[in-house]
């Protein structure tokens, strides 16, 4: 079964797909989520971090991505790893494509690289080891030759399923240490995570940096974000979010939070609460605030991290919109089970 969410105005069409990984891939390959855009202007969209690993597979355009510190890096398909800092993903208007959400272990057992080289980094996935029987690139351009959204996920139950077969084999310890991690939404102190698992909190630290790309406590702090993005998105205040999270207080909530994202609590909650002008934000995890889109030229969203959109300028995200329900000219999104037909 896939979902499949679509509407259209004034600003163009935009179709966003939703599949489920075949249950024997679960729970390294979290996600599938096909992308269709075809609007009348440029599109910039705020990413923060979240406890995944990210495999865009891009049918045609290439799509821009900026983070602080690092030179921007134009590309069809990409591989994100793990990230403690947002970046500014950019666009002409038209792109499409599948983003493949996977937990960082399952991206250490894809490439077979060191995620520590990846942390905070965008490359091209044909750049990186793997024991894929063909290239990414052409893997893409064979789910974009497929006629619907069912019929391209299927095909990468079939590829992921070859592929995890052949790849580098994972810690099970670190799988269960991520897994505790997750499960308390970065509240289990490292030490007690070392002894759950039977190693020592240095041979942790090593083997979190190998194959999940951050240290525990790097990743406790992302996933601790994750949780309070989607507390305060739920409605919650930011005392009780930054109670519920382990945050000392709502000013510690506060600076983590823009160290991360870029934007306070409230800058980010207030943007997500916009009508959007043009498509929602079409977060990458579902049901997670992950996103916003920022408004074509604007300066895009800076703060302790230092993130920057195309102009390197600083200031306050601003958005042209965010997650809705409503399409650009004002009509109801539909959101429906469906065949999957693009």
């Amino acid at each position: 079964m896939v979902l499949v969410r679509t509407g259209r105005g004034s600003g163009g069409f935009w179709e966003f797909a939703l599949g489920a990984p075949h249950p024997r891939l679960r729970p390294g390959v979290l996600s599938y989520r096909g992308v269709r855009l075809a609007m009348d202007r440029p599109r910039r969209r705020l990413e923060t971090p979240v406890g995944a690993a990210t495999l865009l597979l891009g049918f045609e355009q290439p799509v821009r991505i900026t983070r602080a510190g690092r030179a921007p890096e134009t590309l069809v398909s990409v591989f994100c790893g793990p990230t403690t800092t947002p970046a500014v993903g950019e666009h002409g208007g038209r792109l499409s494509g599948i983003e493949v959400m996977l937990t960082p272990w399952a991206a250490f057992t894809l490439f077979g690289t060191p995620q520590y080289e990846l942390a905070d980094r965008v490359v091209d996935p044909d750049a990186l080891p793997h024991a894929l029987d063909r290239r990414v690139g052409e893997l893409a351009a064979a789910l974009a030759a497929l006629p619907s959204w069912e019929e391209r996920f299927r095909l990468l139950d079939d590829v992921f399923a070859r592929w995890w077969d052949a790849g580098t084999p994972c810690s099970a310890r670190v799988v269960r240490a991520w897994s505790e991690l997750v499960r308390t939404g970065g509240a289990m102190p490292v030490r007690r995570l070392a002894e759950e698992v039977g190693w020592s909190v240095r041979h942790l630290e090593n083997r979190f940096r190998e194959q999940i790309g951050l240290g525990p406590k790097a990743a406790a702090r992302v996933l601790r974000l994750q949780r309070a993005r989607r507390l305060l998105a739920a409605g919650r205040g930011q005392a009780e979010t930054a109670a519920a999270c382990g945050f000392y207080d709502q000013a510690h909530l506060s600076g983590e939070f823009k160290a991360m994202t870029g934007c306070t609590p409230r800058e980010f909650t207030t943007a997500r609460r916009l009508p959007f002008a043009a498509a929602p934000p079409g977060d990458r995890m579902d049901g997670e605030a992950t996103s916003l889109i920022l408004a074509s030229g604007a300066s895009g969203a800076t703060g302790a991290s230092g993130a920057t959109g195309a102009s390197g300028a600083t200031g306050t995200p601003r958005t042209s919109g965010t997650r809705g329900a409503s399409d650009a000219s004002g009509r109801s999104a539909d959101f429906s089970k469906t065949d999957g037909t693009a």
